[in-house]
């Protein structure tokens, strides 16, 4: 079978938190599991990361944890305002109780963050998702939160 899916880089983010805000030294795909994984991507400063985005990510970690899959939440602060800082990880995820890995991945000089870099994201909220081979099979604003589960509801 021909696997046209592009592959999905290394994260590089420089910091993150566990699931319970404890401080580790780093995150690999491979620590998100063997199966698929579902990567968000928010800005601090961003209102429809707040309104869409998170609520989104809290109902697929929800609904698909023990199927197969593997979460983490990125803060790709990519421009200079001063409230993108690395403190609205923790806060965020205590806010929409959402236990799995926060990184925050700052922008550095005129480069964008990593994630931004590595994944062409365009901004935020943004969901990656990529299958157990290590394809980007969704890279885009929208995810239909709702379509994703019913297609894993019985798995």
């Amino acid at each position: 079978m021909l696997d046209l899916a592009p592959r999905a880089p290394e994260l590089r983010v420089p910091y993150w938190i566990d699931g319970e805000g404890n401080e580790i030294d780093g995150l690999k795909l491979t620590d998100l599991g063997a199966g698929y994984k579902i990567i968000f991507c928010f800005k601090a400063s961003c209102p429809s990361c707040h309104s869409r985005g998170f609520p989104g990510m809290k109902k697929l970690v929800d609904n698909l944890s023990g199927k197969g899959f593997g979460f983490a939440v990125v803060h790709t602060a990519f421009d200079d305002d001063p409230f993108n800082s690395r403190e609205r990880v923790r806060e965020n995820q205590l806010k929409f109780d959402i236990q799995v890995p926060f990184g925050h991945d700052p922008k550095s000089g005129v480069h964008y963050p990593t994630v931004m870099q590595d994944y062409r994201t365009r901004g935020t909220p943004f969901f990656i998702v990529i299958d157990p081979s290590g394809g980007i099979v969704f890279s885009d604003f929208s995810l239909d939160v709702d379509k994703l589960i019913a297609a894993f509801k019985d798995k």
